[in-house]
């Protein structure tokens, strides 16, 4: 039997790799001659230079650049198997996890991120995916584009401090350095957000709270991403305020279609594309997916939404499993989702769910597997 194992992380738990780990050692106990083809996942945020890397039989290299704070740091990033393409996790240089102790979302930047896709492109790179999420920044992307050669002056000509501070102060943009070759570079974001901007659904007030914003500072803050937008539209024309996916990544998403003219992608559809997905769900004969929490969320655009999408097509059965199960999932079992199962066995505490969460996994998969074997040979 050929089983597909494509999971998310589960978070705070582990990630898509481990997940996948956990899923073939279930199966294995069962059935030791399982054909297992692992190919795990990611929506946008951490993992995605991983989940490429591994399912497209690329490598990975260090590149330097410096975390929210300026300081220096080495971030990972994935070169796919035709050498053509390079994977930027912008997490790697920006993300949450860089700053949990000493979270300032005023003065974080995304600058760290706009230097790996200037090393990328110093590497000759014009294919490049970005995986948007995860991030402790809040800045609109003006970091980013600030490492790219843009600058975003203020009433007296002069370049406004980096992280979210002046962003209000922003009088002019200057594009008259920014790095050529981006003209000729296709950037394809992986991203499962498709908030605004701004707004009350904005990338302030949603996702301001979880990086450390407090009430007065979330209303700055989308104030300034206001401001950001409305001079772009005034000296250029556009209104990216409201374009679904611009509040992505601290409002990263708004300079990376504008600036970048970036095409926004769920993380599932880029991995498909890139890693063979969709053939090997077509030729196996079940596939396990899942990720931390199931829900009422997980039916737009998340991984086992977009797995089940595509098994369904071919009548493959799809277990979903899970850390937590919330809402209706009636969207999920009519889209190709077979079962969902939760990998939980007792009531503990999250803590301990979350320590435990590859053995849980394991076991789940294991205990899914006998069934299907029992099925199988009483056929």
């Amino acid at each position: 039997m050929k089983f597909v194992l494509a999971p998310d992380s589960f978070k705070g738990s582990m990630s898509s790799v481990y997940a996948c780990s956990a899923m073939e050692k279930g199966i294995k106990k069962v059935s030791s001659d399982a054909n297992i083809i692992k190919i795990p996942m990611a929506d946008g945020g951490e993992g995605i230079v991983d989940a490429f890397v591994i399912g497209n039989g690329g490598k990975k290299i260090d590149l330097d650049t410096v975390d929210p704070f300026g300081r220096k740091i080495s971030a990972s990033i994935g070169i796919l198997k035709d050498e053509k393409t390079a994977v930027i996790e912008m997490s790697s240089a920006c993300g949450l996890y860089l700053i949990k102790e000493e979270r300032n979302i005023l003065k974080a930047s995304s600058y760290g991120t706009g230097v790996l896709i200037k090393k990328v492109l110093d590497l000759g790179f014009r294919d490049i995916i970005i995986g948007l999420g995860g991030s402790g920044t809040n800045d609109g992307g003006i970091g980013m584009m600030c490492a790219l050669g843009v600058k975003f002056l203020n009433s007296v000509g002069n370049e406004i401090k980096l992280g979210a501070e002046e962003i209000c102060d922003i009088s002019r943009i200057d594009l008259s350095n920014l790095d050529e070759r981006i003209k000729e570079t296709s950037f394809n974001i992986a991203c499962d957000v498709n908030n605004p901007l701004i707004g009350k659904n904005g990338a302030s007030y949603v996702f301001g709270p979880q990086k450390g914003a407090s009430l007065d500072e979330i209303e700055f803050l989308d104030d300034s991403l206001n401001h950001f937008g409305k001079v772009i539209l005034k000296q250029f024309g556009k209104d990216i305020r409201y374009i679904q996916g611009s509040g992505a990544a601290g409002g990263m998403g708004a300079s990376v279609l504008f600036f970048l003219n970036g095409k926004f992608n769920l993380g599932v559809d880029l991995i498909s594309k890139y890693n063979n997905l969709e053939y090997e769900i077509s030729t196996s004969d079940y596939v396990f997916t899942g990720e931390g929490c199931v829900d009422g969320q997980t039916s737009l655009g998340k991984t086992p939404y977009g797995i089940g999408l595509i098994s369904k097509k071919y009548n493959v059965p799809v277990i979903c499993f899970a850390g937590k199960i919330k809402d209706d999932l009636n969207t999920l079992y009519d889209n190709g989702i077979t079962s969902v199962v939760p990998i939980l066995s007792e009531v503990v505490s999250l803590k301990e769910a979350l320590e435990m969460g590859y053995v849980n996994l394991q076991r789940a998969s294991e205990n899914i597997s006998r069934i299907i074997n029992a099925n199988r040979n009483s056929i």
